[in-house]
C-alpha cells in the first residue's frame, strides 16, 4: 500500500497519497480541516489512510506538527 506495484497504482499508494496532501498543505492547517477538504478525494479514500499518510510524511521528515498546526517543514538550514 505504500508503494505502487502491479496491483496499486501510484496515485492510490501512500505515495501518491502523500503528494495530494502535500499540495493541499499550502498553509499551516489543523488535521481535521485538512481532513474536511481530502476526505473526498479518491486517491484519500478512508481516515485510516489519511493518517497513515500523514504518520508517512512525518517519517520521512515532509512534514511537522507545531501548536496543533500541521505544515510543510522548512527546507531551510537556519
Amino acid at each position: 500500500m505504500i508503494l505502487p506495484d502491479k496491483n496499486i497504482f501510484l496515485q492510490f499508494s501512500i505515495l501518491g497519497a502523500g503528494g495530494v496532501v502535500l499540495k493541499e498543505l499550502r498553509k499551516p492547517e489543523t488535521v481535521s480541516s485538512l481532513w474536511e477538504k481530502l476526505k473526498n478525494k479518491q486517491e484519500i479514500q478512508s481516515f485510516e489512510k489519511f493518517v497513515l499518510t500523514l504518520d508517512f510524511l512525518y517519517s520521512i521528515n515532509s512534514i511537522e506538527i507545531n501548536e496543533g498546526l500541521l505544515k510543510i517543514k522548512s527546507t531551510k538550514n537556519d
